[in-house]
């Protein structure tokens, strides 16, 4: 199974950018996990052509909140797949989005703008980056495969 991974997005409107890159990278996923920061409902209604699970981010308008939850636990092929955005400083912050969760396979947040592909104590903390507004200097996305077990790739756009 593939899962493309997005967060951040950071659009009022899809733009030629975004729609290369999911086109690009997840016509051929199984769905797409967006971790919060659409912006605007406009993006949310955007990735709804595939099959989406969300959740509001910090920088979501009202709109966006009364659609998404803040966070979001799913089973995919036996994995259980946690989903928040995450607030506050970049520092500590997976340790404050872990104490949101029951125990998972894998934890999929934004917020930082930076990727992250690492297992510690047995869980994954998958972060996609931001596909628009990257602070390292280089767009990201990510992708999820399920198999035997949950691998995470990041992906330069």
């Amino acid at each position: 199974m593939k899962i493309g991974v997005i967060s951040d997005t950071h659009l009022r409107e899809p733009s030629g950018q975004l729609e290369r890159i999911v086109l690009a990278h997840f016509s051929d996923a199984d769905m797409i996990l967006h971790a919060g920061d659409f912006v605007d409902q406009r993006i949310v209604d955007f990735f709804q052509q595939w099959n989406l699970v969300a959740v509001f981010g910090n920088m979501d308008a009202g709109e966006v909140r009364s659609l998404l939850p803040e966070k979001r636990v799913i089973d995919v092929s036996g994995f259980k797949i946690g989903l928040i955005h995450g607030w506050g400083s970049p520092i500590g912050l997976e340790k404050r989005v872990k104490g949101k969760f029951p125990p998972l396979d894998c934890l999929v947040y934004g917020h930082t703008h930076y990727p992250a592909n690492h297992k510690r104590a047995g869980l994954i903390f998958f972060n996609p980056g931001s596909p628009t507004r990257s602070f390292t200097g280089r767009n990201t996305i990510g992708i999820l495969s399920l198999g035997k077990e949950i691998k995470g790739e990041i992906i330069k756009v």
